[in-house]
This record gives structure tokens, sequence and C-alpha cells, in this order.
């Protein structure tokens, strides 16, 4: 089987599929074109793809001919997927859960201390030149031990961030979920979004992305938080109106908030990017050597089990 790689993978990753696969890599980290995934699809067997290869319903549709029988998408989002319209095609789709959820907690828990503790804005401060020491009220932040966290999707990455909170800093957590969730702490379940956010000093986005949770995080939710609030999304850019965002901490409307994704990434506004209040790192979730490879071998790990004829490890 002829298999098509959109991206360049750890080498562990790459030696395990070529053991099996006639692979092609292709070098460049950028998402793939119209063209290049039109090709792809008429060319290959199967096609490892990734966040921001925009296999839509349009490009299934205007796929003449389909090769590809499957497709090993590297991440555990794959909102970027059109997976109707590619069952639609004959071709299976599956992803890489589980071995991103401790990573992406660990995220969430350093955009929840640096938002807090002002890490980003000390950092520059330092490095600027202009520090002038240390004083009693210097750069007071958000104690967070012992606060509520505010956790949006009970998931795995949910959970994970829920126990990170919860055992490591003794903090209250309550949640949001869109059915009910039994997890294995003291958890209280909330019935709407602007309920958690009412209630929660640090509001934490762990939901999919997808056209349901698109601006989930809105004009109204943010007015639901308190003032002294931080949100984080460690999801999907586009579950946050970013607009109603920058206008919340523009007006100190919440304490602030940290940010490893972005609605229109790479693309970050200058607005967001002048403000001291907000920590924005760049999409670094994941990204661990470790992770990916475990990433990686999950998805080949697939790929592996449709050439022989049996079902996908983790199918979506």
């Amino acid at each position: 089987m002829r298999l098509f790689i959109t991206r360049p993978l750890p080498e562990t990753v790459l030696d395990r599929a070529r053991a099996t696969f006639d692979v092609v890599v292709r070098p460049d980290t950028a998402p793939l074109t119209r063209d290049e995934m039109l090709t792809a699809l008429h060319e290959f067997d199967a096609i490892l793809p990734t966040l921001r290869d925009e296999f839509s319903a349009e490009v299934f549709a205007a796929a003449d001919e389909v090769r590809c029988k499957v497709m090993a998408n590297f991440g555990v989002g794959y909102n970027h997927i059109d997976v109707a319209a590619a069952k639609a095609r004959g071709i299976a789709v599956s992803n890489t859960p589980g071995a991103v959820t401790d990573a992406t907690a660990d995220t969430a828990m350093t955009l929840i201390l640096m938002a807090a503790r002002r890490a980003g804005e000390g950092d520059r401060l330092v490095r600027s030149g202009l520090w002038q020491g240390w004083h009693p009220t210097q750069m007071l932040g958000l104690h967070v031990t012992g606060k509520t966290v505010g956790i949006i999707g009970m998931g795995r990455i949910g959970q994970a961030i829920a126990a990170r909170c919860h055992h490591g800093f003794g903090m209250s957590v309550v949640f949001h979920n869109r059915s009910p969730k039994q997890v294995g702490l003291p958890a209280t379940q909330l019935d709407s979004i602007q309920a958690v956010c009412a209630a929660a000093d640090i509001v934490v986005l762990a939901v999919p992305g997808g056209a349901e949770t698109t601006h989930l995080m809105d004009a109204a939710a943010l007015a639901a938080m308190q003032p002294h609030a931080i949100l984080v999304n460690i999801s999907r850019g586009e579950v946050v109106d970013e607009a109603a965002l920058i206008t919340a901490l523009e007006a100190r409307q919440i304490g602030g908030a940290g940010l490893d994704v972005y609605e229109f990434e790479p693309e970050v506004p200058d607005a967001l990017r002048a403000l001291e209040n907000v920590t924005l790192l760049p999409h670094l979730g994941t990204a661990t050597l470790e992770v990916r490879t475990a990433m990686g071998l999950l998805a080949v790990e697939n790929l592996e089990r449709f050439a022989q004829g049996d079902g996908l490890v983790t199918p979506v």
C-alpha cells in the first residue's frame, strides 16, 4: 500500500511506517493545498493527515477517482476531516486519542499558572531591562491553590485537568458536559456553561472542535465570568469568540486568559498580542517528542490493522 504522510514526523514513526508501506513524506510543514489533497486521494491507498489539512466535503466531492481507503489522523481532534463525506467515498478514518491526554492536560496547567501568576508579563519585564527589583505589591496575581476550577467538556482531557487541579492544588471542581458524567474525584456537574463561568475562578475549555462548539465561549459566557477569573483554552481556537474575548480583556471584564489555540490559527490579532493580561502559546499542547512519537505510532498501528483486514484501533 502507498502511504502519504502530510507532514514530517519523528523518525521512529517513519521507520515503522516504512516497514509496512511504500511511504512518501511531504517535507513541507504547512497545511495541504486543495490540489495536494485531491492528488493524495487519487494516488495513495492511505493518508496520514493532521491539523489544518482541510479534507472538507467539497474536497471529497471534487475527487474524480479515489484510490485512498483509509485516513489515519495524527491528533485526537479531527474536525478538519469531514468524516461523513470520507465514509461516503469508502474511506475509513481514525484518530489518536489517549496518547495526547496527559500532555494536553499539562499544557492547561502551564497556562493556568502562567496566566494566574502573570509569568509571561514578568518574563517580558525582566527581558526589557526595566525591572527595578522586588517589592511587596509587585505584579500581584491570582493565588491558584484552593480556588474553583470550571471545566467545559469532561472527556479524557477534561478529567485529567480536573485531577491535576484537585489533587495537586486542592481546587474544587465544577464542570459542564453535554451528557451526565461520573468522574473519579469530587466534582459537581452544572447544567449550563454560564453556571460554570459564574462559579469558577478558572474556566478551562476542553471540548472538541466543530460546528457544535464554535463560539461556545461567546460574549454572554464571558460576561458570566467573575471579574478576577481566568479563561484557558487548550481545545480548538474556534471554540472562543476571539473578538468577544479581546473586548473582555481590553475592558478588564475578566482577570486574564491563557491560550494555546486561536480562532484563525496561525493568525493572531494584533489587539490580542498587544495585551498584557493574556498568555499566548504557539499550539504546544502535545509538543513533546515522547507524545508526538506515541501519536504517530498509534496512527501507523491503525494503518497496519487496516492493511491486515482487521478493524481500526481508534476509529471515528
